[in-house]
């Protein structure tokens, strides 16, 4: 047609992360292997972190695209986590973004306490983040996004009976990341967490086994969207790593389809 002309301009995609390299930890169930597979599919290379190589292996093969690598890493051994972290990086290249998503649930009521049960909680799901957060910002290790991703939870923000361990870890998380995003800050290094509901995995399985059902429904039923699903919290995450949070650090999303708005 006269004067007319046809653009070739691609859809702009905010969350295009083409060429970009992330690692999760925890990848090898749940919101971990959730997240490293939707982030394979908007197009990045993922780093896969976890304890059990078989598992880890499975989920690297189903990720899409290539360059994925999976490793195996007891994240408890804090004191080695910035020289591995340091070392894995000059092979693969610095990361755009690191989330934390590796955690221990423990369901103790107080009685049953003790020094060892909490060291054993709080190793990964707090020493561990202390780790990988302070590996994160060696020279050569981040570039790109410099985006931090912490796993919190619901139970950091509000009380639940039995779970007093697991609680205060995870609301430690929560003060670990607003301290870390300012402190942080000056080296474009953002810091966020996510404070995620029950979401139906193989943990959650598991606990409520030992809830039992009664229980169990009563938990779901706090939940006014009903439980949650990994893709629901990995979806989440992908948002924080990216340039569409820039202006997002020190935060706690919520994503609990309704549990906290009580």
């Amino acid at each position: 047609m006269p004067g007319s002309s046809e653009s070739h301009v691609q859809p702009f995609n905010p969350m295009d992360y083409s060429g970009r390299i992330f690692l999760v930890t925890g990848a090898s169930s749940g919101i971990g292997r959730e997240t490293a597979s939707l982030l394979s599919r908007l197009g990045a290379r993922v780093l896969l972190v976890g304890r059990d190589p078989a598992r880890l292996e499975q989920a690297c093969a189903a990720l899409e695209g290539s360059g994925h690598l999976w490793i195996v890493k007891d994240l408890a051994e804090t004191d080695t986590i910035s020289t591995w972290l340091k070392s894995l990086t000059q092979e693969v290249g610095p990361l755009d973004g690191l989330v934390h998503s590796a955690g221990v649930h423990s369901v103790w009521p107080l009685p049953s306490v003790n020094p060892d049960r909490i060291a054993s909680v709080f190793a990964i799901n707090v020493n561990a983040a202390f780790g990988l957060v302070k590996a994160y910002r060696q020279k050569g290790v981040c570039a790109g996004f410099k985006s931090i991703v912490l796993l919190s939870s619901v139970v950091g923000l509000v009380g639940q009976a039995g779970v007093s361990i697991y609680s205060a870890s995870k609301g430690a998380v929560i003060a670990l990341t607003k301290s870390l995003a300012l402190e942080l800050a000056h080296e474009g290094i953002r810091v966020n967490c996510i404070a995620a509901g029950l979401v139906q995995t193989e943990l959650t399985e598991r606990l409520a086994k030992t809830l039992g059902s009664q229980r169990t429904a009563e938990v779901t039923a706090m939940h006014p969207l009903g439980l949650g699903r990994p893709s629901d919290v990995a979806s989440a995450v992908a948002f924080l790593l990216g340039e569409s949070s820039r202006w997002i650090t020190g935060s706690a999303l919520v994503v609990d389809g309704g549990y906290t708005a009580a």
